[in-house]
């Protein structure tokens, strides 16, 4: 006979050593943190031990003893399968959340686009968005799936490729000159927008370095409008503030609709970033999590 009377002290568990507080766990379980404290107490007294080493670092931080972490895979992939289990009980009524996070030139300028045909395959799913510029950490259930663009390679995710990425430089198609061709001497003489958000180990180039590769004969200084937002940059170039270079992948659907240009095309600058789907192993055991991965995996570039 199964013995479930300890589940709520389970839940809690399992959040408070995700969160490493109790606080946190709090906010996800819709309770006081003491509530969540005394949950894992009695716990602790059915167990006969402490389940966590309590140290402190401005808030109180809890760290799960060596029983509890060997346990808690265990518990979680539980908890998972009961939140399936009901899920299945409710049958074509059940709707799930799944929360992405992805920077805000990435929500703007190509996942926006995506997402009906996210809601047309898969209608009892609702996606919420966490637009934010900061690394959001995904092993302790900030976020559910985060679209990144680095390396590759993140502690606590899994990561999967989802396409690679190059700089171009690009206008809007007012500015194009009306009586010669776009030259890399014509470019030099423009306002150029500068990036100066931070792409460590991406080999992103300057406009020096661009220019060069491009052949002018003068390259500039670092003379123009500097921004340090990559949106900013590209609303900048929309609204014909100068040229800027950009991430291929982030002006799609401005060069599509031809609003913005894509200038000396042949000059090409792959970079070392790319674009991945990163989610917490334990988080794709869920339904929800697992569909929108998987999706966005299979969708067209």
């Amino acid at each position: 006979m199964r013995d479930l009377t300890r589940l709520k002290s389970l839940q809690a568990l399992e959040a408070s050593a995700r969160h490493g507080s109790f606080v946190g766990a709090a906010a996800e379980l819709d309770v006081t943190p003491p509530a969540v404290g005394q949950l894992v107490r009695s716990l602790e007294d059915w167990v006969g031990y402490p389940l966590f080493r309590r140290s402190r670092s401005g808030a109180e931080r809890l760290t799960p003893v060596d029983e509890a972490q060997d346990a808690l895979d265990d518990i979680a992939e539980g908890l998972d399968l009961l939140e399936t289990g009901l899920r299945k009980l409710r049958g074509r009524k059940a709707r799930s959340v799944v929360v992405v996070t992805a920077s805000q030139a990435l929500v703007a300028n190509w996942l926006l686009a995506r997402l009906d045909d996210f809601s047309t395959n898969y209608p009892t799913i609702d996606v919420r968005l966490d637009v934010s510029d900061r690394v959001i950490d995904l092993a302790q259930g900030e976020a559910d799936v985060g679209i990144r663009c680095g390396l590759g390679s993140w502690k606590g995710v899994k990561s999967t490729f989802l396409m690679s990425e190059e700089i171009i430089a690009v206008c809007h198609n007012r500015l194009l000159p009306v009586d010669r061709d776009v030259t890399a001497g014509w470019i030099v003489d423009q306002t150029l927008i500068h990036d100066g958000t931070p792409h460590p180990g991406g080999d992103f180039p300057t406009w020096a370095e661009w220019l060069a590769r491009s052949g002018a004969n003068q390259v500039p200084s670092e003379r123009g409008l500097r921004i340090n937002s990559t949106a900013a940059v590209i609303q900048a170039a929309v609204a014909a503030r100068g040229v800027a270079l950009v991430r291929k992948a982030l002006v799609a659907q401005e060069l599509d609709s031809g609003r913005l240009v894509h200038l000396l095309p042949n000059v090409r600058w792959p970079v070392k970033w790319a674009y991945y789907i990163v989610a917490a192993p334990k988080a794709l055991r869920r339904y929800e999590i697992a569909a929108f991965h998987d999706w966005l995996v299979a969708r067209p570039r």
